[in-house]
């Protein structure tokens, strides 16, 4: 690359990024990077943005990104090139021969996912978020570029109109940002998030924005001063600690008011200090000395270092009434876990020399048993299953043996009996969390310890639909209520049918073939069901079966009838017809009076003692 080529400056930017974080790396690997952006260049030369830059740009921001989340120069080269095979003449081949089949598999891998064609958004959305979750499995860094590449264009999607900003937003805060909750990449979560609200609520967002920044300094002054008040109080104690505060992200602000209910000036918890230090030791510490200074809001402290969350995010959290009465939200956590809340699983590239030993990682594998649990169905489903199971809020109870059990936030007591087994959910009466007996409807909360009564005569009814609040529990109750439903159905039916019959004088027996007939119905259960549900009238099926029976009647009438008139020809015409059975003296034969055969009918002998052969039909 020339050094007035104004391509340069962003690529020695790159490189010297992945210098500092790879000072190892060798003349070949650099020359590969620089290989990569050079062949993107070309194969991207007559392709431009929508905000009229050349195409490049765009994977020059997303190899940046890759570069500040130290990801290895594998990824940053498939980042560069990631659009080659989708939008080029460029093959899999092609990259396979220049960069070797590695890159080849992760380029062609996000190609892939960007090609999925589906019947509606819904569909592409949930389809896209499932095969994101099958390539993880197989290889966590396609997610990565592809956070990378969903970032930078959310970063510059005001360029778009405004049907494409807000389904791209939309996808975005729907499933990208949750996703990378979930792989625990604290900051892509937290942009992605901003980025999406400020497309999809573009007033509500500017209001904030606005209100923030008449009292930025304010806010700024109290952050300082509780900030130095603490350097100087944990000095004396000799506990290391470097303290930061921010105000919180517009997103965040917007989440809390959307949620509660409520305007900007009731939303007292906008600032935060972020407290890091060396041990865990040193975390507890620090949070009994906030205690000890500030009083603690009930119910907002959270210690998610001994109990952490499924993205094994770990960090201690309180809201406390800070010195000049606002409220202030603290975490404080170690540099380890620091390093995990922010790069998550692309923390461990730096520490980990194989894709093995990073597929196996903790988190890789909850996507995958969560993958195998919802199975290959309905994509709609897989989607509503993942959001609820793997969204970042949960709460976690222990079992009255000490087992921790996680559910999602807000579940009840009944949730958590179904969570135990669905025949201790179908008759669960009560709870006792912590010692004491709480109704089926009672909200979990972190720590409690949960007890389940049951009892053989509590069934579910249709208002434990309004209790449950996760998505298991209540398809549990559904199935259990249709059940019910179905039996009293039959119950029911039978009874209807019955009586119809009764006052017909018909007999079930007799024309139970015909009733299954006339329905199209598998069996006598399914029409007594389809009566029961008041899909099937009784009266009118009696009427059809009545019908039928009189149709029948005439036939068979008109049957006996031609009979009977050619018995009558047969006598008139003269002496009976003889009758032959070989072996037998025709005067041993006798017509039987009962049904009296004619020629042409089949017939059957009975030889009776006395009196020869008895000849019937």
């Amino acid at each position: 690359v020339k050094e007035d080529n104004k391509m340069a400056s962003p690529l020695k930017e790159i490189i010297d990024r992945i210098k500092a974080y790879t000072p190892d790396i060798d003349d070949e690997t650099i020359e590969l990077i620089r290989k990569a952006y050079n062949y993107a260049e070309e194969a991207h030369s007559n392709q431009m943005r929508k905000e009229g830059s050349p195409y490049i740009t765009h994977l020059i921001e997303v190899a940046k990104i890759l570069a500040k989340m130290h990801m290895d120069p594998t990824t940053i080269i498939a980042g560069l090139l990631h659009d080659t095979i989708e939008d080029t003449n460029i093959t899999y081949d092609d990259i396979k021969y220049v960069f070797g089949e590695e890159v080849a598999k992760l380029v062609d891998s996000l190609t892939k996912v960007s090609k999925l064609k589906f019947k509606d958004r819904q569909q592409h959305q949930a389809e896209n978020f499932k095969k994101m979750f099958l390539s993880t499995a197989h290889d966590v860094r396609v997610i990565i570029i592809k956070f990378a590449d969903r970032l930078h264009n959310m970063r510059t999607l005001q360029f778009l109109t405004e049907d494409k900003r807000r389904r791209i937003a939309n996808e975005t805060l729907e499933l990208y940002a949750p996703l990378a909750n979930i792989l625990g990449i604290g900051w892509i979560k937290y942009e992605l998030e901003d980025l999406a609200i400020k497309h999809l609520y573009p007033k509500e967002y500017a209001e904030i924005a606005r209100k923030v920044e008449d009292k930025k300094e304010r806010y700024e002054e109290y952050i300082e001063e509780i900030k130095q008040f603490l350097e100087r109080q944990l000095k004396e104690r000799g506990i290391p600690a470097t303290i930061t505060g921010r105000i919180k992200p517009y997103s965040s602000i917007f989440k809390k008011m959307k949620k509660k209910g409520i305007p900007f000036e009731q939303v007292h918890d906008v600032l935060g200090i972020r407290i890091i230090t060396d041990k865990n030791e040193h975390c507890y510490s620090i949070l009994g000395h906030i205690h000890s200074k500030w009083i603690p809001v009930p119910g907002r402290f959270k210690d998610h270092i001994g109990s952490p969350k499924p993205n094994l995010y770990q960090s201690l959290h309180t809201t406390v009434i800070g010195p000049k009465g606002e409220k202030v939200e603290f975490q404080i956590r170690t540099k380890e876990m620091e390093r995990i809340a922010e790069e998550g699983i692309a923390a461990h590239w730096r520490y980990k020399n194989s894709l093995s030993q990073v597929v196996d990682d903790r988190r890789v594998k909850i996507l995958r048993d969560k993958l195998k649990e919802v199975g290959t169905g309905d994509a709609k489903g897989f989607i509503e299953n993942i959001k609820e199971e793997l969204f970042p809020y949960h709460v976690y109870v222990f079992t009255p043996k000490g087992d921790i059990m996680e559910l999602p936030e807000g579940s009840t007591v009944l949730d958590f009996a179904y969570y135990i087994h669905t025949n201790v959910g179908h008759h669960c009466k009560e709870g006792i969390v912590e010692g004491v007996r709480v109704p089926l409807k009672y909200t979990l909360q972190n720590g409690d310890t949960v007890e389940v009564i049951t009892s053989k005569d509590v069934e579910p009814s249709q208002e434990w639909l309004n209790i449950a609040k996760t998505r298991k529990a209540k398809n549990k109750i559904k199935q259990w209520l249709k059940e019910v439903e179905r039996k009293d159905s039959i119950r029911l039916g039978e009874q209807m049918l019955k009586r119809e019959l009764d006052a017909n004088q018909l007999i079930l027996k007799l024309v139970e073939l015909d009733i299954l007939k006339i329905t199209g119905c598998a069996s006598i259960e399914d029409v007594y069901a389809s009566i029961g549900y008041g899909r099937l009238s009784a009266k009118k099926l009696v009427k059809d079966l009545k019908a039928k029976e009189k149709i029948q009647k005439e036939d068979r009438e008109k049957k006996l009838l031609a009979r009977l008139i050619k018995m009558v020809k047969w006598q008139t015409k003269g002496p009976e017809p003889s009758i032959e059975i070989k072996g037998l003296d025709n005067r041993m034969l006798h017509r039987a009076k009962c049904c009296y055969p004619v020629p042409g009918e089949d017939i059957v002998g009975f030889l009776t003692k006395g009196r020869g052969v008895s000849i019937h039909r």
